[in-house]
């Protein structure tokens, strides 16, 4: 949180904030995987539960235009953006408005086409998410993915890129935990071999604590409690980090690691400030505090397409959620999260 921020949230809390730069729009809320730390198989507003979960075009138009100054546009949500038919159209449109506008992927639908789809559009990052160097590894992370066919679509995309000399941004976005922390230096190696200049790492993002979940999530958050890094001795994971930053060093990609004491970052910065700089909506129009929420029926402010995105974002539910997360008892779904708690 910036220092202006910092100053502005000292401000009477009735002053609401002024539109965010910042949006995260989610095209689509359905994914091809059932990767085993995501929630996407419980979320009730898609199928099986309903019909397709795509953003209309004229929808996704409206509100880019509705928060006006927009900056950055990442194309991001609980679902795997490009299943969206019109997603590089969206993107292409956004670009065109002089947004910088990012997505992540987990590359297992791309094509060439595809590929050159994305450079022609004007996307200026693309997160692709692999979790392990190693295939049978990632593979049991990310259930229906195959490691060789991302990969091979890596290439696609580097190689278009290259072959447009475009300035597109590759990183990619590794989930750690237990099972596959001893991978971060080859990740590392295989990043590098691959064209690929950047990794961003991070925890297990949300530990789903609150006491109102559903049932049906138990198996995911077993899944994550037994995976969090949290009883890994702490040496072993500062070896772990020290190897992969050694690795870094030798083949000069940029590597980015998540704080190694939680509990001492936390100290050392400000509260969340994600509903005050950005906004998160859903596929169907739901504005939520973040992404990491992950699905609307957790907790929502009201439906952005129906009433606008002004009169939800100064509306009394976000102003609550605001003024609760100045407090020392934010709301439960913010207490157990890795970027509240200064994990991220």
């Amino acid at each position: 949180m910036t220092s202006e921020l910092t100053r502005d949230l000292a401000q009477p809390l009735a002053m609401a904030p002024p539109l965010p730069r910042y949006v995260q729009i989610e095209p689509v809320g359905q994914c091809n995987l059932r990767c085993r730390m995501c929630a996407i198989q419980f979320r009730e507003d898609g199928p099986p539960h309903g019909p397709l979960a795509f953003m209309p075009f004229d929808d996704f138009k409206r509100l880019v235009l509705e928060f006006g100054e927009i900056e950055e546009l990442q194309l991001q949500g609980l679902g795997e953006p490009t299943m969206h038919p019109r997603f590089f159209d969206m993107v292409a449109w956004a670009s065109a408005r002089g947004i910088r506008v990012s997505t992540n992927s987990n590359l297992t639908l791309w094509s060439e086409r595809r590929a050159q789809q994305c450079v022609e559009s004007g996307l200026a990052c693309l997160h692709v998410s692999l979790d392990a160097a190693t295939p049978a590894l990632y593979e049991s992370i990310r259930v229906n993915a195959r490691f060789s066919k991302v990969i091979r679509n890596l290439r696609r995309v580097i190689a278009a890129r290259a072959a447009a000399n475009a300035p597109m941004d590759i990183r990619l976005v590794c989930v750690l935990m237990r099972q596959n922390l001893h991978e971060l230096p080859a990740l590392v190696r295989l990043a590098h071999a691959e064209g690929v200049d950047d990794i961003f790492v991070q925890y297990l993002c949300h530990d789903f604590e609150e006491t109102s979940l559903p049932d049906g999530y138990k198996p995911m958050r077993d899944f994550i409690h037994d995976q969090t890094l949290d009883r890994v001795p702490h040496d072993v994971v500062a070896g772990a980090f020290a190897a992969a930053r050694r690795a870094a060093d030798e083949t000069g990609v940029t590597l980015r690691l998540p704080a190694l004491d939680g509990r001492t970052r936390a100290l050392q910065r400000p509260r969340c400030d994600w509903p005050w700089r950005g906004a998160y909506v859903s596929y169907r129009g739901d504005a939520m505090p973040c992404c990491m929420v992950g699905t609307p029926d957790r907790v929502n402010f009201g439906n952005m397409l129906e009433r606008g995105v002004l009169d939800v974002w100064h509306g009394e539910d976000y102003d609550q959620f605001r003024e609760t997360l100045l407090t020392d008892a934010p709301f439960p779904i913010c207490r157990s999260c890795s970027l509240y708690r200064g994990t991220f």
